[in-house]
């Protein structure tokens, strides 16, 4: 598919962002304006100097004149100064709008998209296409704005002053202008490519720095080095297709210009050489400095011209993800008041992939303030189920119920508010444990924290570390231990004081010591309130009001531990024998 010279749909969309900015916009075009008729007026004002008073000797006109000319000096230097400061300014402006917009959109996605969608190519969309776009307004559009201004000025000028000599200078221009737009064209084709290989390489790094473990630990490094060769040394390529575009243009172009200065001097000199009127000094003079005001803006306009289409390529690819309709409907109109905690699952399915299904039909009955377990081998549809009651992914087929009322009808916000999950990958963000714990809601004080910490028993914990609550984690947690990191999770979740309590996984992988702490804080956490507990080791889940057994989507069993026992050959049976022993045997 053959790219776009210039895409005037995706031009249009990127100027509505403009219009809160509208008084700022209009200055830069007003300063565009004057810039470009003081720079013309320079060059009219030396031939005026030169053939009015260097020629007649005229030593109080001519200073008169480059007074004059100063004071034009300045008036160029200050519109100068404001239209690159706006330019800039309103275009950093923009793209924080346009940020701000794409990641509360990203924000509402389902989770399926970001099981599909490379997290390195998200990266590259919010940081470095969005800088892209704001080159447009700062060296592409009003740069080419002036530019073209500058030119026209300058020509009415040169037609006012000479318009015989003029007519050379435009002759010489279609051929530039020829030149401009291949080289427009090709260079759009490599920018893209610029473009989609900075994606790739973005989406490796991230893959291969957050994956580093398992890179040394297979001893992959020599492997995924020599990938990341290769992706870079296609990212060199796609770059330097562009700076030969680059290297063949413009001397091209100089040669043109500096062609054509050459021949207006050396005819204007030879018809002022044998005394025709065709021309004077003044205008050999202002030539010298015109033509140069008019063909290198023509020359880089090229240049700008690249900047305004990486924008909007960029642009493009942004509004791509803002054009992305795969959010859960949040089409709910009641606010959830305070949850009792009845909970329940009538004929539901689900499919991750289409006609695959990992949920088929199950029915499920959760009373208020009982804690249940759901248990089952790996691939069961344990996790699925908390997926689907925190409405992360959209049921396929039948109903779920909180309270009486269908959770699609209460609003997404108000649902999640009061569903609190501790999971088993526990993720935390590379700031302080308060703020991991409250995730900065300023409704959640530190003095609240402590209370909480102290009363579940692990405020101990915390303030054994370097800087107590404001010791800080590091990226995903790194500076604490898997079940450190899991009683963080359990606090965060408690302080939030829920209505309805998850722990998936919680204590699959920690140490004995963490797991007696998370025992006591679970036994607190879960008091008075509906806890669904999904759990791998069986001991862990004895007590629980209700057992739910699940294999391959379906509940084949459910009861309280010593009902489950008596079902002679039944799964539950034979998974707790199957885990007694191993433990025996450990």
């Amino acid at each position: 598919m053959k790219a776009k010279v210039f895409d005037t749909k995706i031009f249009k969309r990127i100027l509505e962002y403009t219009k809160p900015y509208q008084w700022r916009f209009n200055g830069v075009i007003l300063f565009a304006v004057s810039l470009s008729v003081f720079a013309a007026l320079r060059p009219y004002l030396l031939k005026q100097t030169v053939d009015e008073y260097i020629k007649t000797h005229d030593a109080k006109g001519l200073l008169f004149y480059v007074s004059i000319m100063g004071i034009v000096l300045l008036l160029e230097v200050f519109s100068q100064f404001y239209f690159v400061f706006w330019a800039n300014w309103l275009g950093q402006d923009i793209v924080k709008d346009i940020r701000i917009k794409l990641f509360k959109h990203m924000m509402s996605f389902r989770m399926k998209y970001y099981d599909n969608a490379p997290v390195g190519q998200l990266v590259t969309r919010s940081v470095s296409d969005i800088e892209a776009i704001a080159r447009i307004f700062s060296q592409g559009l009003f740069m080419i704005i002036s530019d073209l201004m500058k030119m026209l000025v300058v020509l009415v000028f040169m037609f006012i002053m000479n318009w015989k000599l003029t007519w050379i200078v435009v002759v010489a221009m279609p051929i530039l202008v020829f030149i401009t737009r291949v080289f427009q064209g090709k260079m759009q084709v490599a920018f893209e490519e610029v473009r989609n290989q900075i994606a790739n390489m973005n989406t490796f790094v991230q893959e291969r720095v957050t994956g580093m473990k398992i890179v040394q630990l297979f001893n992959r490094e020599d492997i995924e080095a020599s990938k990341f060769s290769e992706i870079n040394s296609k990212h060199n390529k796609a770059w330097i297709k562009t700076i030969l575009y680059n290297s063949i243009f413009f001397p091209i172009a100089d040669i043109i210009s500096s062609l054509t200065l050459g021949f207006i001097v050396l005819y204007g000199g030879l018809k002022i050489l044998n005394g025709n009127n065709f021309t004077t000094f003044g205008d050999l003079f202002s030539y010298t400095m015109f033509i140069g005001m008019l063909f290198n803006p023509l020359r880089q306009i090229a240049d700008k011209f690249n900047e305004m289409q990486m924008g909007m390529i960029a642009a493009n690819r942004v509004f791509d993800i803002l054009d992305t309709k795969d959010q859960i409907q949040d089409t709910g109109t009641i606010e959830a008041p305070l949850f009792k905690g009845n909970i329940q699952f009538n004929d539901v399915h689900f499919s991750y992939i289409k006609n695959e299904e990992v949920i088929k039909g199950i029915n499920l009955e959760v009373k208020e303030g009982q804690t249940i377990a759901i248990v089952g081998s790996t691939g069961a549809g344990k996790s699925t189920i908390i997926n689907l009651l925190n409405r992360f992914y959209e049921i396929s087929k039948g109903e779920i119920y909180i309270d009486n009322h269908n959770i699609n009808e209460y609003s997404l916000s108000s649902i999640r508010k009061q569903i609190a999950v501790v999971l088993q990958d526990v993720f935390l963000f590379a700031d302080t444990i308060l703020n991991n714990i409250t995730l900065n809601n300023p409704k959640i004080s530190r003095e609240q924290v402590i209370h909480a910490a102290t009363k579940i028993g692990v405020h101990d914990f915390i303030m054994s570390l370097p800087e107590g609550y404001d010791y800080n984690v590091k990226e995903r947690g790194v500076m604490l231990s898997s079940g450190q990191r899991q009683l963080i999770a359990f606090l965060r979740a408690y302080v939030s004081n829920p209505s309805i309590l998850i722990l998936d996984e919680a204590t699959s992988s920690i140490d004995t010591y963490s797991e007696e702490l998370i025992q006591k804080a679970t036994e607190k956490i879960t008091t008075g309130r509906t806890s669904i507990v999904i759990a791998h080791r069986l001991a862990t889940i004895v007590n629980a009001d209700k057992i739910v057994v699940m294999d391959k989507g379906l509940i084949v069993e459910q009861g309280a531990h010593h009902e489950l026992l008596n079902i002679e050959g039944g799964f539950y049976k034979n998974l707790y024998n199957s885990q007694f022993l191993v433990e025996n045997n450990s």
